[in-house]
């Protein structure tokens, strides 16, 4: 019989801030889940970008799910997506991505390499 598991993002095993965001991790049964919080006025490639010296975000992140607020995304081909409050998606490395609108957003992010997929 499996064992039950309860965490909380109340008490995160990691915290990583950057400006105009919070990430905080929990890992479950060897994944790891993310709770991405994005204030108003968010850009991916100023606020983490820049310290990583990229344009767009090289992570996969296989399940993204948004609590609230509105999350808009571009992939390097020009197509874009924006996801609300109730969306799940998944978006492939090579994008940009922005808080849509003046609501902070919440999501939820498995990445896939978490998943023990590499980068598609």
């Amino acid at each position: 019989m499996g064992e039950f598991i309860k965490k909380s993002f109340k008490a995160p095993e990691d915290v990583t801030e950057f400006p105009k965001a919070r990430v905080e991790t929990v890992t479950i049964s060897g994944v790891q889940v993310r709770r991405l919080i994005c204030e108003p006025g968010w850009v991916w490639s100023k606020s983490v970008g820049a310290q990583m010296e990229l344009e767009n975000c090289p992570l996969h992140h296989a399940i993204w799910v948004v609590t609230s607020g509105r999350f808009a995304v571009r992939m390097e081909d020009g197509s874009t997506e924006e996801f609300g409050p109730g969306d799940i998606g998944s978006i492939p490395p090579g994008h940009e991505a922005w808080v849509a609108g003046n609501e902070t957003v919440v999501g939820i992010d498995i990445l896939a390499e978490s998943l023990g997929k590499s980068p598609s």
